[in-house]
């Protein structure tokens, strides 16, 4: 049991990750301890610098291995998983893992459970992402009844494989743009982690609840790389690519260096913003950030002449 006047310990799966370094700050920032678990802990090394001396350690964990997951969470009073894949054994990453995770965190005591999902996942959807998502909620919450669920839009920022992959084929002539009507509603990953720190860190407001996280912006694939090509200073001519075009180049989708693979297509047959039925940033006292409010500073990077280029009148 934790020594009166000792801050609170979080372990966090999934903290050396894009989403997990900005979490692992906002968690450091609180004054609470880290504990970052994962297959090899010298990837959390980087973290050090966030806090102070002692105030981040490292342990190796797999989420498929039971005796590792007690470990990683014995004496802590929050964890969070962040875990989440495209590709390989989706099954073990998010639903058994989660499971085993939220089991070993009842067992051992642990007052918060924060359980990072996405939005617009359900058991009943094409896409093997989606329904291992939605399997996986419903493990944790089988688990550990009172853990918080956090089902975020895409997520943006400096280190994202979203922005920074449009802005760079914005050097293109012809930029094709799949899915070109379907609708996201970004949001910024500083927000975002900030809104899990605090689910984690106080469970009476936030446990057993389930959040949609969006940005303050809903906006077409379209509009998204029109935007993203103007903050990146390119003007490409965008090219709606037909349905049964991109269905094809899908069907390759298994082919090292694949564009687009045929889950990912399935994926985007949906819009991917907040559904109005659960509660958001609101109840995190977070204003969710715009795209165009701090973007540029990393897509700035792509322009003509780099960072330090004129920007267009």
């Amino acid at each position: 049991m934790r020594q009166a006047g000792t801050p609170p310990l979080i372990t966090i799966f999934g903290g050396t990750g894009f989403i997990g370094r900005y979490v692992c700050e906002a968690v450091l920032k609180s004054g609470a301890r880290l504990r970052v678990a994962g297959r090899d802990p010298r990837k959390a090394w980087y973290l050090q610098p966030l806090g102070s001396v002692g105030q981040v350690s490292a342990v190796a964990a797999d989420l498929t291995k039971p005796t590792t997951v007690e470990h990683s969470v014995e004496g802590a009073d929050a964890v969070i998983n962040l875990v989440g894949l495209f590709k390989g054994n989706l099954e073990a990453a998010h639903v058994q893992g989660p499971g085993n995770l939220a089991a070993a965190a009842k067992k051992a005591g642990v007052k918060a459970f924060v359980h990072v999902s996405a939005i617009g996942v359900g058991p009943d959807s094409e896409s093997t992402y989606s329904q291992t998502k939605a399997r996986g909620e419903q493990a944790v919450k089988s688990a550990f009844a009172k853990a918080t669920i956090i089902r975020p839009s895409t997520v943006f920022g400096p280190e994202d494989d979203f922005t920074n992959r449009f802005a760079a084929m914005g050097a293109w002539p012809l930029l094709p743009v799949i899915a070109p009507r379907t609708r996201f509603q970004p949001v910024y990953v500083r927000d975002l982690a900030r809104a899990i720190a605090a689910a984690a860190l106080d469970p009476k407001t936030h446990g057993g609840k389930t959040y949609e996280l969006g940005g303050p912006e809903a906006m077409t694939m379209r509009d998204l790389n029109k935007r993203i090509a103007t903050m990146s200073g390119q003007q490409p001519e965008l090219v709606d690519v037909p349905d049964f075009v991109a269905s094809g180049i899908a069907a390759f989708g298994f082919l090292p260096g694949a564009p687009l693979s045929r889950d990912q297509w399935r994926m985007l047959q949906q819009d991917n913003v907040p559904s109005g039925k659960l509660p958001g940033f609101k109840e995190f006292d977070i204003t969710p950030t715009p795209l165009g409010a701090v973007a540029p500073e990393w897509l700035s990077r792509y322009r003509k002449g780099g960072r330090f280029a004129p920007s267009a009148a």
